[in-house]
């Protein structure tokens, strides 16, 4: 795609780069400090800029290309970053991109302070918490996806009036130091990165202090058998990412305990529990649901981009096959596992197995209830997976009007967090770990022959999840921003 300027091309692309370059840098205490006192978190065409370095804002400026076919330029975002500073702004979600854009399509004769004001509504000079008293979160387990969602919850602690990580439980290991090596292994990952932040070890309280949030390390067995009050914990959410326990009576256990209010699975959910995919069908949870599921990470993946073509489309039939990426629940070398194929080695092999969310899609949208199958594919990958939909459709569609609606869409729909876009020709599965959506569509491999369509989903199966969670989370707390400008979806 040719970039198309919205400005004159630079006469000096080096002088023009610094002088961006400083703009961004600018940015970054302000939009720090609007974070960190007011809980207002800024954005550019849903691209987070909290906790962003300066090569971060200047490709998110950058990536506003591939949306408007135009590229946004630091120069045009600066003046609105200056203005929101000046506001004494309640909790909210502040799109800047797209408000530096509707300036410069159409700015109603304002001032650029005079429309900033207008699009931020009711923000200004209201300032009001999104919750009477913080969330406290417990994480039970603290594997793949409880790291990663204690990563999220501390990077996303903001002045500390959300959600809160309070404790993680587990079971005693055999090492002499549990915790230190607990302490590791969030500090450490070997396909995330580091953590960004420190940790401080108080062993003798068995205790992490996380950027400064101190978790509690609580060792049991048992989930009845913890009294979380006894550790200054009340109406937590626990989440209950350990996989042993998947069904309603498993899952109360946690109910037992003393100082729980609910519990989130990050697994499919059996029987009657709801599985949630924020996005799609987040408006089903209720006040009084006690025990959620937030799915599986391919029925994230899928039942977004299955949402959008259903609604626009129609889908008459349709098959998913995922190629996935091996997972603990593997054998590294050959050896005894209860499963057809999965005792093979994960690293040497890919493993033909089945998948459950074809069948999972109904519980998020029934509509779809008996139109899809589904198998999967386990491939000597550590992360990141693919889901592929051939699908029939009502309406017979151009691979370009396809692409052209998914990227729309991937902006300016109820599944923009869920649902990202690429349009590049170089994607591999590496450029998409610690993608932050559900999915990432890839118009470069999709197929349409009249009504007959095969589209191709990139998905960070570990972190991509992890954010879907975090988002099941704070609708269970009942955690509401209001976004900025008004109508963004």
């Amino acid at each position: 795609m040719n970039d198309q300027q919205n400005r004159p091309i630079p006469h000096d692309f080096f002088s023009d780069w610094k002088e961006r370059e400083e703009l961004a840098e600018n940015m970054i205490p302000i939009i720090g400090r609007l974070y960190r006192k007011h809980n207002v978190a800024c954005y550019i065409y849903g691209r987070s800029l909290v906790n962003r370095s300066v090569i971060d804002i200047m490709k998110a400026h950058r990536a506003a290309r591939q949306v408007e076919r135009s590229e946004l330029s630091e120069f045009e975002t600066w003046p609105v970053v200056q203005e929101l500073a000046k506001l004494n702004l309640a909790p909210a979600h502040i799109d800047i991109g797209r408000i530096t854009s509707s300036y410069m399509s159409d700015n109603r004769g304002l001032s650029i302070a005079d429309y900033v004001r207008a699009e931020v509504g009711d923000a200004a000079d209201a300032p009001a918490k999104p919750l009477e008293q913080p969330q406290d979160v417990v994480l039970y387990g603290f594997g793949r996806i409880g790291r990663l969602v204690a990563r999220l919850l501390v990077e996303k602690a903001a002045g500390g009036d959300v959600l809160r990580l309070r404790a993680i439980v587990v079971r005693r290991g055999t090492a002499p130091s549990d915790i230190v090596k607990r302490a590791s292994l969030l500090r450490r990952d070997s396909v995330h990165g580091s953590f960004k932040g420190t940790i401080r070890v108080l062993e003798d309280k068995e205790q992490l202090v996380i950027n400064g949030n101190v978790v509690q390390f609580i060792y049991a067995s048992n989930p009845a058998e913890i009294d979380y009050t006894q550790y200054g914990i009340q109406d937590a959410i626990i989440v209950d990412n350990t996989g042993v326990w998947s069904d309603e009576e498993g899952l109360s256990q946690h109910l037992k305990s003393r100082g729980v209010k609910k519990v989130l699975l990050t697994a499919p959910g059996k029987g009657n529990i709801k599985n949630i995919v924020v996005g799609v069908n987040h408006g089903d949870m209720q006040d009084d649901d006690r025990i959620l599921s937030a799915a599986s990470c391919t029925t994230n993946a899928i039942v977004p981009p299955l949402k959008l073509l259903n609604d626009n489309f129609h889908i008459i039939r349709g098959h998913v096959e995922t190629v996935h990426a091996y997972t603990n629940d593997q054998n590294l070398i050959d050896n005894y596992h209860k499963a057809d194929r999965r005792g093979r080695s994960a690293p040497m092999n890919m493993v033909l197995t089945s998948t459950g969310a074809a069948k999972a899609v109904a519980k998020a949208l029934p509509e779809l209830d008996g139109k899809l199958t589904g198998n999967a594919i386990r491939v000597p990958t550590p992360d990141v997976s693919m889901a592929i939909l051939n699908l029939t459709l009502e309406k017979e569609l151009t691979a370009e009007e396809l692409n052209d609606f998914v990227r729309d869409a991937s902006l300016h729909s109820e599944v923009h967090r869920q649902v990202d876009f690429t349009d590049s020709p170089e994607v591999v599965s590496s450029d998409i770990v610690g993608s932050r959506s559900a999915c990432v569509f890839d118009a470069q491999a999709t197929i349409c022959n009249g009504n007959s369509v095969v589209v191709y989903l990139w998905y960070d199966n570990e972190f991509g999840y992890s954010c879907q969670v975090y988002r099941v989370l704070e609708k269970m707390a009942g955690v509401v921003y209001p976004v900025y400008p008004l109508g963004t979806p």
